[in-house]
C-alpha cells in the first residue's frame, strides 16, 4: 500500500534517497525547530524527528513533525516503545496520520537510566519488532492490535533501526530479516564508521535477498573532533570507531578537525552510492543542522528529486 510519503516516492523511483534529522528542543519554542528546518528544507526527502532521545525530556516528536510539516519538509516520525503502551501507541499511530505524517520510525527506545529521569518506569509494553508489525496490521488489515477494526486506515510508510555492528555480528543480519517479516518498508541504520563491516552487512543482507524487500539507508554522522571520535570509539555502546578514523583525525590541527570529519563523511558517502543493496544515506548532524547544506551540495546530493 502507497503511503503518500514524499520518501517512498523517492525510494521506489530507483532515486539515492538523502534523509537528515532534527532533535526537539528541551522547551516549548517553536521557533528553534523552525530554524533547524530552514537548513535542511529542500536538500533532504524527509526529516527524523526523534522521540525523548537518550531518555532526556523534549517537546513531542509528533508536535515537531506538525511544525516542520508547517515549513515545507516532510517529518520521519520516531516513537519509541519505552514511554507508551500499546494503547497510547496506536492512538499516536492515527493521530499522526490523520495530521499527514506519512513517514514513522519505530525504535525500542534508550532506557531511562540513561536520561534526566533515572528512576522513571520504561513502559516497553511492546517491543520495536511487535511495533512494527502492529503498524502494518492496522495499514493493511485495518485492525488493531486487539483485532478490532480500524475505522480509517493510518497511510505510514513504516520505518525501523539496525545496528550492524554490535555483537554478536553474525545475528545483525538475522535481526534485520526478522525486522523485513515484521513488515519495515525501510530501514535507517546506526552511524557507520567502520566501512569493511558494514560492506560486510550489506553483502550478507544481499545474499538472503533482504535489500530486494526493504530499502536500507546508511546512517552517516559527521564527526566534529578528534575527541567526539574518541568518546564514541570508547564510551558509545555499538558503535564502531575504527583506529584509522582516529588516526586522520590526530593527523590535524585541531581548528581542521571538523573539516576532516566532513572529509570522511563524503568518502563514505561516495563509497554508499556505489554499493549495491543500499538505497540512501541518513545524515544524522545533531546540532549541526547548518552543516547540511554544505555537506548536500559537496556530496553531490543536490538538487533533491521531484516525484510526482
Amino acid at each position: 500500500m502507497k503511503s503518500g510519503s514524499n520518501l517512498e516516492k523517492v525510494l521506489r523511483a530507483g532515486h539515492f534517497a538523502f534523509t537528515g534529522e532534527l532533535g526537539p528542543p528541551r522547551g516549548a519554542h517553536a521557533d528553534e525547530v523552525r530554524k533547524k528546518a530552514a537548513h535542511l528544507k529542500g536538500r533532504v526527502d524527509s526529516v527524523n524527528i526523534t522521540d525523548n532521545q537518550t531518555a532526556v525530556v523534549r517537546m513531542a516528536s509528533w508536535a515537531a513533525s506538525l511544525l516542520l510539516i508547517q515549513e515545507g519538509l516532510e517529518p520521519n516520525y520516531q516513537m519509541v516503545c519505552r514511554d507508551r503502551n500499546r494503547l497510547a501507541m496506536q492512538a499516536d499511530i492515527l493521530g499522526a496520520s490523520a495530521l499527514g505524517i506519512r513517514n514513522m520510525l519505530c525504535l525500542s527506545g534508550d532506557h531511562c537510566q540513561f536520561g534526566d529521569h533515572p528512576t522513571a518506569k520504561g513502559v516497553f509494553d511492546i517491543d520495536s519488532m511487535q511495533l512494527i508489525g502492529m503498524v502494518k496490521q492496522m495499514r493493511d488489515e485495518g485492525k488493531f492490535l486487539s483485532g478490532s477494526e480500524v475505522d480509517g486506515k493510518p497511510q505510514i510508510f513504516i520505518g525501523a533501526a539496525a545496528n550492524p555492528f554490535a555483537d554478536p555480528f553474525e545475528w545483525r543480519v538475522h535481526r534485520l530479516a526478522k525486522k523485513v517479516k515484521a513488515g519495515v518498508d525501510f530501514i535507517q541504520t546506526q552511524c557507520i564508521y567502520n566501512m569493511p563491516k558494514f560492506r560486510e552487512f550489506v553483502r550478507q543482507a544481499n545474499d538472503m535477498g533482504l535489500t530486494e524487500k526493504v530499502f536500507i539507508l546508511a546512517g552517516i554522522t559527521p564527526m566534529k573532533s578528534l575527541g567526539m571520535a574518541k568518546y564514541m570509539k570508547a564510551k558509545v555502546p555499538g558503535m564502531d570507531v575504527p583506529d584509522d578514523i582516529i588516526t586522520r583525525l590526530q593527523g590535524v590541527a585541531r581548528d581542521k578537525q571538523a573539516e576532516e570529519g566532513i572529509k570522511i563523511a563524503l568518502d563514505q558517502i561516495a563509497e554508499l552510492k556505489e554499493m549495491k543493496g543500499v538505497a540512501g544515506v541518513h545524515l544524522m548532524a545533531i546540532e549541526w543542522e547548518h552543516r547540511v547544506p554544505e555537506i548536500a551540495e559537496r556530496a553531490g546530493m543536490l538538487p533533491r528529486p521531484v516525484v510526482a
